[in-house]
């Protein structure tokens, strides 16, 4: 990913440093296992830690790579060229270049899952602080983007959190998965190697060892990981959607905090526009739209071939980068958010009371109105509230035949806004104590 789109730690991980220090790391244990077996003599063994605090040369590397076309030979002839290459004789013994290359990209999936799940946990501690923040913050409802009932923006953010929290349980789900490593050899039939090599490595760097792997890991574990970023991602989007929303001029029931000397239009100098969250919109499609590649990873030739390799050089660091960025900036904007309970006040009153016609449609009900009179009873009055402008209430009042079956007081009854609300605590008891 280009730097305006990415944090050092997680770009870090995908680094060619990082990426040969993972590789130096599988062959040297799989060395060590291979010498406590009488394979290798350990003497070669320890000789391969002796580069232990050695920086690679990536140049070199790339030097030898542009000869032998191998990303892995190249880097294993620079390791021969560091310790020496009578006591490199013995690394890679028995092993093929996929149990290097797989059990590495597991590694690098598995640190940048930690630091995902790091992410959603910030991003959870902003919205739940939020949500109590404005547990009883009356605001207007809304399906198909028109008045419903009221709701509260507590809920709203509730309902986020509980949004990200399976996310949160996803990504963990996904680590798990994904954690795993393969030092099977060719084929994956430890015809070469002792099937003890391949758990010695996988418990010095903290994986579990592949069930069977057929000289790569199966791809349908990658395709997970990628699919549960991609619902993250969704995610994402959903909540910056709400806020884009709420920015409008129209609405403005909440806005992006606007620093001083931000400037929103190079034409307009009035304008303050919803930047970041168009910005998650974008990088949410990102996101998403590398999950169909890793599907369609999960279908290899045989026991193997690296028609996914190309995909994953790519897919692994911009997935993840993007995705890391895009929950740090979406935490941002939450713990910033400028509430305006004036504005949902008002904009929940501006249709003058159509928002209870439930209630008035319930209670014509159970007086022993028909379903199908009452609806249009009350469907009547408020298209005069829509087309004239007119107040619900007051033209309920006026109508004989609602005043046959509701009185003054009752109807009065059924405008309370606390009727909607009176159930906030016991979601929230859900969504923050029982969930």
């Amino acid at each position: 990913m280009i730097p305006r789109y990415s944090r050092p730690d997680m770009v870090a991980i995908w680094s060619p440093e990082t990426k040969f220090r993972i590789w130096y790391e599988i062959e040297a244990h799989a060395c060590d296992a291979q010498a406590d077996l009488g394979v290798i003599p350990r003497a070669n063994a320890d000789a391969v830690w002796t580069a232990r605090d050695t920086a690679f040369d990536i140049d070199r590397i790339d030097e030898i790579e542009r000869e032998t076309k191998h990303d892995v030979i190249a880097f294993l002839t620079h390791l021969a060229e560091i310790i020496g290459h009578d006591e490199a004789r013995f690394v890679h013994q028995g092993m093929t270049s996929s149990d290097v290359l797989d059990t590495c990209f597991n590694i690098q999936l598995t640190r940048a899952a930690d630091i995902l799940i790091a992410d959603l946990e910030g991003l959870l501690d902003a919205l739940k602080r939020r949500a109590m923040e404005h547990k009883d913050t009356v605001r207007i409802g809304r399906s198909h983007g028109i008045h419903a009932e009221p709701t509260t923006m507590g809920l709203t953010f509730a309902r986020f959190y509980a949004e990200m929290d399976r996310n949160l349980a996803r990504m963990r789900s996904a680590r798990a998965e994904i954690a795993t490593g393969a030092i099977s050899g060719a084929v994956g039939t430890f015809a070469n190697i002792d099937p003890a090599v391949e758990h010695h490595v996988c418990d010095k760097l903290g994986l579990t060892p592949e069930p069977i792997s057929t000289q790569v890991i199966p791809r349908d574990r990658h395709a997970m990981f990628f699919a549960t970023l991609g619902v993250i991602a969704s995610s994402v989007e959903n909540i910056a959607v709400e806020i884009r929303h709420m920015q409008r001029t129209e609405v403005l029931e909440a806005e992006e905090f606007f620093s001083k000397g931000q400037k929103g239009s190079s034409a307009m100098p009035h304008k303050r526009n919803p930047v970041l969250t168009e910005n998650l919109t974008g990088l949410a499609r990102l996101v998403r739209g590398m999950v169909t590649p890793a599907l369609e990873n999960v279908a290899l030739w045989h026991e193997r071939d690296i028609s996914h390799s190309s995909v994953e050089r790519m897919i692994g660091p911009d997935a993840t980068v993007t995705l890391d960025f895009a929950l740090a900036r979406l935490t941002g904007v939450i713990d910033r958010l400028v509430i305006y309970p004036d504005r949902m006040i008002a904009n929940m009153n501006k249709f003058r009371g159509l928002i209870h016609s439930q209630r008035v449609l319930l209670a014509l009900t159970q007086a022993g109105v028909s379903r199908e009179d009452a609806y249009r009873l009350v469907q009547r009055n408020a298209m005069k509230v829509w087309e004239e402008d007119k107040d619900f209430q007051t033209e309920l009042l006026a109508d004989s035949d609602v005043r046959a079956a509701l009185s003054e007081n009752e109807i009065a009854e059924k405008f309370d806004l606390g009727y909607h609300t009176k159930h906030v605590d016991t979601i929230f008891r859900r969504v923050f104590v029982d969930g």
